[in-house]
């Protein structure tokens, strides 16, 4: 079955991001349903987006779950093929949808389509090597991996899958390439990823959250980046391969800790997170930490 705007639910895992939010929702087309998971568990931000928008539906987490775990959720609640990952700081044009249903039907079988960014210098997926047959502004081409703002997945074809029946989204990573670990799964069991070049998005980059929790936020990214990045090179190449890649980062946040660490607070506590999500990584330590934000 091929996509249709029927056939296609949009899930949004949101945290404080009411300030951005309502921008990404406005620019999907109304026929299409989304839901949308709120890591926040915030009653208020539930029923203001439920009464304001008729195709939207809000779930509350109870607890702050990260994206790859919120995005599970918001897939298992879903009745259609495709599902449409996006974060709230993405915005779609009007033909966005439109392209990547018109591409979807001139590509024999893909599990993950994604639309491309407006911003050419930073491209939204990763080549497996410099092609330039490839022409990347008319006909969809196949990638590595795609960032996990916007990707659509084909979870009929992925449910066929080993390993993808229940849990689409490593659960053990609460932030951080979570979409790398899943495109490289399902370039493991042979399936495609594609780019579609006529669909265009505009990404705001670390704008999800409200800016009133910038600094804490910020402290969260630079433990998580370095416990992601840790723990995938661990999951897929060994723990040993993940202390060398990983290594040289911790080295320099130490150095740069001390550097800041009498004439710039903020710096110094930034590189000290990156220093604590290494260390917990090596021991082998869940991915544990949480903002510490109030509602």
């Amino acid at each position: 079955m091929s996509i249709s705007r029927q056939n296609l639910t949009v899930i949004i895992v949101s945290f404080m991001s009411e300030n951005v939010i309502h921008d990404c929702i406005r620019s999907i087309p109304k026929d299409i349903k989304i839901i949308i998971i709120d890591n926040s568990n915030d009653e208020f931000f539930k029923n203001k987006i439920e009464k304001k928008y008729n195709n939207v539906r809000c779930i509350l987490s109870e607890k702050n779950i990260g994206m790859g775990a919120g995005n599970n959720y918001g897939l298992s609640e879903i009745d259609t093929d495709y599902g449409f990952v996006l974060n709230p700081d993405v915005v779609l044009r009007n033909d966005t949808i439109d392209e990547i249903i018109f591409a979807s039907k001139q590509i024999d079988t893909f599990s993950v389509i994604s639309p491309i960014m407006e911003e050419e210098n930073y491209p939204n997926y990763k080549m497996y090597k410099l092609d330039n047959s490839i022409n990347k502004k008319e006909k969809p081409f196949k990638v590595e991996s795609v960032d996990g703002f916007a990707m659509l997945l084909n979870l009929s074809r992925l449910k066929k899958l080993e390993n993808f029946k229940d849990e689409f989204f490593d659960e053990n990573i609460f932030l951080y390439l979570e979409n790398d670990d899943l495109c490289k799964r399902i370039i493991e069991h042979g399936e495609s990823i594609y780019v579609v070049p006529k669909s265009k998005i505009k990404h705001l980059g670390a704008k999800a959250v409200d800016e009133k929790y910038e600094y804490e936020i910020e402290l969260s990214r630079n433990w998580h980046w370095v416990w992601s990045k840790f723990y995938f090179h661990e999951k897929h190449y060994g723990y040993l391969n993940a202390f060398f890649k990983v290594c040289p980062i911790f080295i320099s946040a130490t150095f740069k800790m001390f550097l800041y660490f009498f004439i710039n607070k903020r710096k110094k506590t930034i590189y000290l997170y990156r220093i604590l999500g290494f260390l917990n990584a090596v021991v082998g330590k869940k991915s544990f930490y949480r903002p510490k934000i109030n509602n």
